[in-house]
């Protein structure tokens, strides 16, 4: 199926770009002489129909709501082509790269195997562009695009939490953090998914004030706009619907300690329980020991990175608190029914 989603260009479509100031704050109102701000969506191939729809309904219901042509946008492919989302969905293209005018902001959209995107060329028309004044940004796992291009060093930024371990690992000299989104001068980075939605609330409310990003969000049925300090994943209570405390406790600190893991001793002494309360607690909640549920965490972390990055096998061992990759292959094959070599081998 081929879809062309909805495209709002005004005659000429070459506002000028403006820098934003940094954190929170933006540039003025508009592109020069008074045009709507002019954003670019760059699909990758793959790339989430979730994150990308939610970028742009926001603008278009702008424009609606406040009677005036405040956004437009283009929808962009590396050569032009039409680009195939996860979905199986085909959109059309508005234009390649090098037909893009002058943008206000570009946001790279890009989900399934954005790890291993290495088109140079893409990278460094992402970087004339970023030198033009244009703000850069980046949606789900667009933030690979971004790193690769040297375009995040020296910025705060985020990823979706399934991307993040695998990127931390490839890219540890980037701050990046957990939240929905961060803007950090000119660098945009979501999340992906619903967070598109809030990012681009978040810029309405910025430019054009919070009455009119209330009634974009109530056209969405969006209950409440969540800010960049809000979390990606439910809270842990709401995730295992569990509300025993020291439960929570301890599962936060199995979270925190996946390369590194905590003795069962030290779990129990953290939320002061004696080793064979922790025992019951396990139990009676999740029907599983600690020590179970910990390798499960491990193992579920360690096919993240098998997945989403270009980690060795020993390196993603290692990264997840295995001594050896026999011994990490032995745990993965008992838990997956695979080898973490056939697991790579499935998944490209």
């Amino acid at each position: 199926m081929r879809e062309r989603p909805p495209s709002h260009r005004p005659a000429g479509y070459r506002s000028a770009g403006r820098r934003s100031k940094p954190a929170l704050e933006t540039a003025a109102i508009g592109g020069a002489g008074g045009l709507p701000r002019a954003f670019g969506f760059l699909l990758v191939p793959l790339f989430p129909m979730m994150g990308f729809a939610a970028a742009t309904e926001p603008l278009r219901a702008a424009n609606r709501q406040s009677g005036r042509e405040l956004y437009s946008w283009q929808v962009i492919s590396a050569d032009g082509a039409p680009v195939t989302a996860s979905s199986g969905t085909d959109i059309v293209a508005d234009g390649s790269l090098d037909d893009v005018g002058r943008l206000d902001t570009l946001f790279v959209v890009a989900g399934l195997e954005a790890h291993k995107y290495k088109d140079r060329q893409v990278f460094a028309r992402l970087r004339r562009i970023s030198r033009s004044g244009c703000r850069i940004g980046a949606i789900s796992a667009g933030s690979y695009l971004l790193a690769r291009a040297g375009l995040l060093a020296g910025y705060r930024s985020t990823i979706h939490w399934e991307n993040a371990a695998a990127f931390r690992e490839a890219f540890s000299d980037i701050e990046v953090s957990e939240e929905l989104f961060e803007i950090d001068r000119d660098r945009l980075t979501c999340s992906g998914g619903t967070a598109s939605l809030d990012l681009m609330l978040c810029l309405i409310d910025l430019e054009h004030g919070r009455e009119l990003a209330t009634k974009v969000a109530e056209q969405f049925i969006h209950e409440r706009i969540r800010d960049t300090h809000d979390h990606q994943r439910m809270a842990l209570r709401n995730r295992l619907d569990i509300s025993h405390p020291k439960m929570l406790a301890v599962i936060g600190d199995m979270e925190q300690h996946l390369e590194h893991p905590l003795p069962r001793s030290e779990l129990a002494e953290r939320a002061k329980l004696s080793t064979r309360q922790l025992e019951r607690l396990f139990r009676q909640y999740l029907n599983r020991t600690p020590t179970r549920y910990y390798l499960e965490l491990r193992l579920l972390r360690a096919r993240h990175l098998l997945t989403e990055s270009t980690l060795s096998i020993l390196d993603v061992a290692l990264a997840c608190g295995f001594v050896s990759a026999s011994h990490f292959s032995k745990c993965y094959r008992e838990c997956f029914g695979k080898t973490p070599r056939e697991e790579r081998l499935r998944n490209g």
